[in-house]
């Protein structure tokens, strides 16, 4: 019998204008095997376990930061008699994507067939990542101005730290290879990080299968395989995942009408938005806009 880990879609924040959450969390049993389809990191503050992404494990103790992309499984255990303490953050690739042609962060998906998913940081390095994770943290639970962009910036700053880190181990370890698959078991070509990147960064356009094949140099019946293989869905429902999340976050943020909403987030037309809405959310966008906006406001 095939086993199909949790598939986790939503965390706190995630329809909103700011898709980001952050919390500091004690494990007593570890946490079940799962993917989602959203960017995370952990940074481990107290206690021993181990780590399980995609059928490759790693030892977690202090100063163990992971960065987990979307579809990857993993499973987190504690040792007997332990307690793992460890931040959680989890947040939108959108919020590492850069206007124009910026590549931004984009590295960080390219490099995970050659890099490992987490890196053990220890004196100086351990103490900078926890002092900015930590202030990061304080900052989430405030409500200063100008808290969005601040937090925006210092995740990025933590990333960055972390990939320098890697890439020390990496070159000290003279560029040791970790095969890091998307998905356990998955035969998905090592392009797959780079296609899904630019649907992220596309998915408002009109993008079709066509466009993709052309751009990644591949067949449409691959690039469709590849894209199943790693989301666990066809590419229209992964591109209507996608346009639809993008469309929750501005009926709750702003006073855009529903029809500026569905032409801002790829669809052609009003009609054609809200049929789809209705499919996947079990309710039309302007109801659901009154919805959330009474939920929020008890």
């Amino acid at each position: 019998m095939t086993y199909f880990p949790d598939y986790l879609k939503t965390y706190p924040n995630m329809d909103s204008s700011f898709p980001f959450h952050l919390s500091k969390n004690t494990l007593a049993h570890g946490f079940r095997a799962h993917r989602h389809d959203y960017l995370e990191f952990s940074f481990v503050i107290d206690g021993h376990g181990a780590e399980m992404i995609n059928d490759v494990k790693h030892t977690m103790t202090p100063g163990t930061f992971t960065f987990v992309l979307p579809y990857q499984v993993h499973e987190i255990f504690t040792d007997p008699g332990q307690n793992l303490v460890l931040f959680n953050c989890t947040f939108s690739m959108d919020l590492l994507m850069e206007p124009g042609h910026d590549q931004g962060l984009s590295g960080l998906f390219q490099d995970t067939n050659t890099l490992p998913a987490f890196v053990q940081l220890s004196g100086q390095d351990q103490q900078q990542m926890s002092m900015l994770i930590e202030d990061m943290y304080q900052e989430y639970k405030g409500d200063e101005r100008y808290r969005q962009t601040l937090l925006k910036s210092k995740l990025k700053e933590v990333l960055v730290r972390f990939d320098r880190s890697r890439w020390k181990q990496a070159e000290a370890d003279h560029l040791e290879v970790v095969e890091i698959a998307p998905i356990l078991g998955s035969k998905a070509s090592p392009s797959v990080w780079p296609i899904i990147h630019y649907i992220h960064r596309n998915y408002q356009e009109d993008l079709a299968l066509s466009d993709l094949a052309s751009r990644f140099s591949m067949s449409i019946s691959r690039i469709s395989e590849v894209i199943k293989q790693t989301t666990g869905q066809t590419f229209v429902h992964f591109l209507h995942d996608l346009r639809l999340r993008h469309a929750c976050s501005l009926l709750v943020s702003t006073d855009m009408s529903v029809t500026e909403i569905a032409l801002e987030v790829g669809y052609g037309s009003y009609k054609t938005f809200s049929r789809i809405f209705r499919e996947s959310k079990g309710i039309v966008p302007k109801d659901y806009r009154k919805v959330e906006h009474g939920r929020r406001a008890t």
